[in-house]
């Protein structure tokens, strides 16, 4: 899997609109999805993933969490995933941690 600048701009994204809002969700506040978040940096996707959480202190944490949980599990082992991008906030209650899964037009 290849980062992608695009899709860590969103992730990052994703991750300070929760710390600000102080809530963990696959919704923003302003109704904004995982795609819209995305298409707003202009990655052209054919299909995508997320995964979200709050208050892991590292990354071997959260990723730890994530492997524990069946459906973040499944996002981070699709083999059909080509790209990936990470955001964190620390501070403002968390850290707060997003990945976006992503397969190319």
């Amino acid at each position: 899997m290849a980062a992608n600048a695009k899709l860590s701009a969103a992730a990052r994204a994703c991750s300070d609109t929760m710390a600000r809002s102080g809530v963990m969700s696959h919704t923003g506040p302003d109704g904004a999805s995982m795609t819209s978040r995305v298409e707003t940096t202009g990655y052209a996707w054919s299909h995508l993933g997320e995964n979200v959480a709050r208050g892991q202190s590292d990354a071997d944490a959260v990723m730890e969490a994530w492997m524990n949980s069946s459906g973040h599990r499944a996002n981070i082992l699709n083999c059909a995933f080509r790209e990936i991008g990470i955001g964190v906030h620390m501070g403002d209650g968390g850290p707060w941690w997003t990945q976006y899964f992503g397969v190319p037009k």
